[in-house]
């Protein structure tokens, strides 16, 4: 699994995938993880390093984390690679939740004579397999990404001053953990209030980085202006796409804010407010996996009311700041058991910080569904 880890900030949208082949003296002779969306699958860099390496792979056994694709994508089925090297035998942690997969890639091993086992589905690299594609089974099976919330504030949960200063609450160490959480997304979203506020990139500014996820603006009222700095080419050069969902019509913003290069899409929903189920869904389409929700309190108290939030990333630092704006802003609730249940993943200092990770209760149940 720590192989298929390699290709969590390079292979979006397509599943991260890990494989290792042994001869059949156990030796290993080849590894690889999937690389970016158009490159060479996991399988196939794996057959690449063995064969780089001189050796045979007749009779050799693969190991890989996700059950190996069966269709022509932006690549030819892996499947035929693996047949094609005369494999004896392949170990499958997870089945593939991709209607165009979904067992078949199994089945087509099987035909051609290889031997397959599939892990079962309560192991642990099963298990493993699955929460690091977490959003890629969440697009295959729910047809919606899996939907994680960032947030930062005070122990007493101020996120911004009266004022609306915020900048910065957090130590430097959270802020680059922060950007390791966006790397890791397919898109990251955020409300028109953000950007009138503070004017934000929300681009990943790490060393080594090689792709940037896309943006997403929920922005009802079309208000983004021509001059954001969202709609300039990030620093890095890496290309991104902009999205604005919008629920009123203004032919003329809306061409302007297209020749700046963002994408528009009229969602409308009640109130005259973008229909955030929709987004979800339109986004799903668009292969998001994994979406970083980094807004406001008004926003995020919106996605979680409508019950779209899978996930937190809650940094807290050690330092009160009495009344000012909270995290999210949602209710008045009436009663305690109303509240929004959650499970502790993590807790771990990052710098001077607190990082939570917390999962919504119930939202991760679409896991232990046996999908083949």
């Amino acid at each position: 699994m720590s192989i298929a880890r390699g290709a969590l900030r390079l292979s979006n949208p397509n599943p991260r995938v890990g494989c290792v082949i042994n001869a059949s003296d156990g030796r290993e002779i080849g590894t690889g993880h999937t690389q970016e969306a158009g490159g060479p699958h996991a399988e196939v860099v794996a057959l690449r390093d063995a064969r780089s390496r001189g050796e045979s792979l007749e009779g050799a056994t693969v190991h890989v984390t996700l059950e190996p694709c069966s269709h022509h994508g932006r690549t030819p089925p892996c499947c035929d690679a693996l047949i094609e090297a005369r494999v004896a035998k392949v170990v499958v942690a997870s089945a593939d939740p991709n209607p165009l997969v979904a067992g078949r890639g199994l089945a087509r091993l099987r035909a051609a004579g290889i031997e397959v086992e599939l892990l079962p589905h309560d192991s642990e690299p099963a298990k493993a397999s699955r929460e690091l594609n977490i959003g890629f089974f969440s697009r295959m099976v729910r047809g919606t990404p899996w939907v994680r919330m960032k947030m930062a504030a005070s122990l007493d949960g101020t996120s911004a001053l009266d004022n609306g200063v915020s900048q910065w609450i957090t130590g430097e160490p959270a802020r680059e953990d922060g950007h390791a959480w966006r790397a890791r997304a397919c898109a990251v979203l955020t409300g028109i209030g953000t950007v009138l506020e503070d004017d934000p990139r929300l681009d990943v500014r790490l060393p080594g980085v090689s792709r940037q996820p896309h943006l997403v603006v929920v922005d009802s009222d079309l208000k983004t202006p021509l001059t954001a700095r969202l709609l300039e080419p990030v620093a890095d050069g890496l290309p991104r796409q902009v999205w604005i969902y919008h629920a009123a019509l203004d032919p003329r913003k809306q061409e302007a804010l297209g020749e700046r290069g963002a994408l528009l899409t009229h969602l409308p929903g009640a109130s005259n407010k973008v229909d955030l189920h929709a987004v979800l869904r339109d986004l799903a389409k668009r292969e998001v996996n994994e979406l970083h929700v980094e807004a406001g309190s008004k926003l995020n108290g919106s996605f979680l009311r409508e019950g779209l939030v899978d996930e937190l990333v809650v940094y807290l630092a050690p330092k009160l700041l009495g009344a000012g704006a909270g995290v999210s802003s949602f209710g008045p609730l009436q009663r305690l058991q109303d509240g929004i249940g959650l499970n502790f993943t993590s807790v771990d200092r990052v710098g001077d910080d607190l990082r939570i990770v917390a999962r919504v209760q119930g939202r991760d149940a679409f896991l232990q569904a046996d999908q083949v």
